[in-house]
């Protein structure tokens, strides 16, 4: 089975837990032997990533001419052996301002001076499609002033790839590619499956950008089959968008196996060597629920004071947020890291005595699983996915910053329980794989096949 698939993010390059969501399926799916092109827009230059290189869709005017690159290959042949990568050179990025997307663009007229693109072997009848559909031939001058615009350039680029592509079905990942995904099914014939790993509801709550709702309602009502990552995620989908249950399935996220050794040393920056850690690790955004784990942490601190709470990430509330703890008089109390790369996260879990998701709306939840893996207790709010499939955690309204703070102090000042939470939770993350979830979804393409 052959899949083209469309994302906005894959590792190294990630902000979120998409990244992450789509690295651990696509590995999973190689293991099973599904074949992967993957789409990614990223404005590097192909020369400064060390394990993808990227290529743009005139350097593909040939089906063999996209290919990985022989150092990736070598890099990442065991993990990724199905799997090939298609770059778009575009600036299109989620949760960004109006200038930073400006400066992106800037950028990406930089490293494409010296390119030129043409329209030269692009079939009449799809360039007639790609004008009655809006959808502009992609040059340097269409580079567009707002994301929006340049979705739909994204949609123009990835046709342009999917006509040079053998391939079964699209699989879409959130509402950047939504549009894509419609434009390729169009062109091609070939089903499309898209993933909502979130809705514009968990991210704004009612207040809605109306414009991204209708992205999002047009791709659920054009695509064949929907995946949600949770029951939480599925009824928004069917009570918010006018979609049919039967059309929805569940693919729960996974986690992989942490084999590597966790002996690492760690310099406890600010930290004395006797306090205790609780972290909050994720974009620092309304969804996320950063404010109430502030409003918990000052009434933690006001029983136990031998507390340092870590926020690790960044995101548009940061500023308010960093003030919110001067203003609290907890400043001193709270570290914040910005965002973490790599090993930098793992040492961070080695560090936490506590794992505190606050979210106000969360589709499912990544984090608490790797928390989990690397042996941390976790305490989550019920209006998340992931509280669905976990039991060995502790669990709260996200508004109830009373009981948040009790379950905190109560895993920080009673080992045996903290102890419980890390054994047993431990265990039960274990049947939680990405192995499973690409056998899902291999299903769920045969059914649409």
């Amino acid at each position: 089975m052959r899949v083209f698939m469309l994302g906005w993010e894959f590792p190294p390059f990630i902000s979120g837990g998409l990244g992450t969501a789509c690295h651990g399926l696509t590995k999973a799916m190689s293991g099973l032997g599904i074949e992967v092109t993957f789409v990614v827009p990223k404005a590097v230059n192909s020369d400064s990533s060390t394990h993808v290189k990227m290529l743009s869709p005139l350097q593909c005017q040939a089906p063999k001419a996209c290919s990985v690159s022989k150092s990736y290959e070598e890099q990442v042949e065991e993990k990724f052996s199905n799997v090939s990568f298609r770059h778009i050179p575009s600036a299109l990025e989620a949760y960004t301002t109006p200038e930073y997307y400006k400066h992106k663009i800037e950028d990406i007229l930089t490293l494409r001076s010296k390119q030129t693109i043409t329209e030269e072997g692009i079939d009449p009848a799809i360039e007639h499609w790609l004008h009655e559909t809006d959808l502009v031939v992609p040059t340097e001058e269409h580079y567009s002033s707002d994301m929006y615009s340049e979705i739909h350039r994204y949609a123009a680029y990835a046709v342009r790839l999917a006509i040079q592509e053998d391939f079964d079905v699209i699989h879409a990942h959130d509402w950047m590619t939504y549009p894509a995904g419609i434009a390729v099914s169009s062109v091609t014939g070939k089903p499309l499956v898209i993933h909502v790993h979130s809705t514009e509801f968990d991210r704004s709550g009612e207040h809605v950008n109306q414009m991204i709702y209708d992205i999002e309602r047009r791709g659920m009502h054009a695509a064949q089959k929907i995946i949600a990552v949770s029951h939480l995620t599925r009824n928004i989908i069917i009570s918010r968008y006018g979609i049919l249950g039967e059309k929805v399935e569940v693919v729960y996220n996974g986690v992989e196996q942490n084999g590597e050794n966790r002996a690492l040393a760690f310099n406890r920056v600010g930290i004395r060597s006797d306090e205790k850690i609780v972290l909050f690790l994720g974009r620092i955004t309304m969804q996320k629920g950063p404010e109430y784990f502030l409003m918990a942490a000052r009434k933690v601190l006001e029983e136990d004071e031998n507390v340092k709470f870590v926020i690790a990430g960044t995101g548009d509330m940061m500023h308010r947020i960093i003030e919110m703890a001067a203003q609290m008089g907890i400043g001193h109390k709270v570290l914040f890291t910005g965002f973490l790369h790599g090993k930098d996260v793992q040492k961070v879990y080695e560090m936490a005595d506590l794992y505190v998701m606050p979210s106000v709306s969360e589709p499912f939840g990544i984090a608490p699983l790797e928390a989990l893996n690397h042996d941390v207790p976790v305490l989550i709010s019920k209006q998340s996915g992931v509280a669905e499939v976990l039991t060995h955690v502790l669990k709260v309204d996200f508004w109830d910053v009373n009981e948040m703070a009790n379950k905190i102090l109560a895993v920080l000042k009673y080992p045996p329980l903290q102890l419980t939470l890390r054994e047993h939770g431990n265990f039960e993350v274990r049947r939680l794989r990405w192995e499973g979830a690409a056998e899902k979804c291999r299903d769920i393409y045969q059914a649409v096949l």
